[in-house]
């Protein structure tokens, strides 16, 4: 892949920012300080970037795809309340693929697990 300014300022973006960001808002975070940034190139350089294994893709049904910039093996928490999606680094959940492959007799190669609830932040809120 060849350098470009414009991929760097996006896959920095994604690397530095641990909010798991939609395309969207890399645009839009990007684009205060580059205008002459396009929404296409945010979009192509951000599949190039998960093409050559640089950031994560994270596919949840019914919402937009984000990015993580966190390449060792975790997991995901959604909160859905406010949206957050944050990073679970928990040991007990690396052996699941071990316990899969001798339960159904397969080989995995890759696990992608997530969560869904109300996050901390969310559960602390008083309604009046």
């Amino acid at each position: 892949m060849k350098y470009s300014k414009q991929r760097e300022l996006i896959y920095h973006c994604v690397k530095e920012n641990p909010l798991h960001l939609t395309a969207d808002a890399i645009y839009a975070r990007l684009r205060k300080d580059h205008p002459n940034l396009s929404l296409g190139t945010v979009y192509r350089n951000l599949s190039q970037l998960v093409e050559h294994h640089m950031i994560r893709k994270i596919s949840t049904p019914g919402e937009p795809d984000r990015f993580d910039g966190t390449l060792e093996n975790h997991y995901h928490f959604h909160c859905t309340e406010c949206g957050k999606v944050q990073d679970l680094f928990i040991d007990e959940l690396d052996a699941i693929g071990g316990i899969v492959e001798n339960q159904a007799k397969v080989s995995i190669q890759l696990v992608e697990m997530s969560f869904k609830g109300i996050c901390s932040d969310c559960s602390n809120i008083e309604v009046s």
